[in-house]
């Protein structure tokens, strides 16, 4: 049985979990069955252990804010003879607690253990904080 780990990504050209939802509603974003997907050009190695109830984290002007539980991983062929990793997700977005993440390149896995905690689910209605407050009380530990 394989052990869960997650990934972790930067969600790039979007400021609030908003900009995700807006762009994932739009077809673009989506694959055939209908469900968003990200593409990417690198397979996870560890892909049985994401696939054993891992999620996407997405990070967010240097945030972690949500996550989606990833589906499968579905192969994505553009014509061009490059083999891309299509993360199928969950439609549903999951907020967390805000938490610190450094940029990098690509995405990177995430242990459980290492994972922001799930947020209530009527958190999410709430009015969010500025991002720069948001970020200044996540590294001080208080989000």
């Amino acid at each position: 049985m394989a052990d869960t780990i997650h990934l972790v990504k930067l969600c790039v050209g979007a400021e609030k979990v908003e900009d995700l939802l807006d762009w994932q509603e739009n077809p673009r974003a989506k694959g055939p069955d209908g469900l968003p997907r990200h593409v990417t050009r690198m397979w996870p190695k560890r892909a049985d252990q994401v696939l054993d109830g891992g999620s996407l984290y997405w990070v967010f002007k240097g945030l972690v804010l949500c996550r989606q539980p990833i589906l499968r991983l579905d192969p994505v062929d553009r014509g061009d003879g490059i083999n891309r990793c299509g993360i199928v997700l969950d439609p549903e977005v999951v907020r967390v607690a805000a938490t610190p993440k450094r940029p990098f390149q690509g995405w990177r896995y995430l242990q459980p253990g290492d994972a922001p905690r799930d947020l209530p689910k009527g958190r999410a209605a709430q009015e969010p904080l500025p991002p720069q407050l948001e970020n200044a009380l996540a590294e001080i530990g208080v989000l």
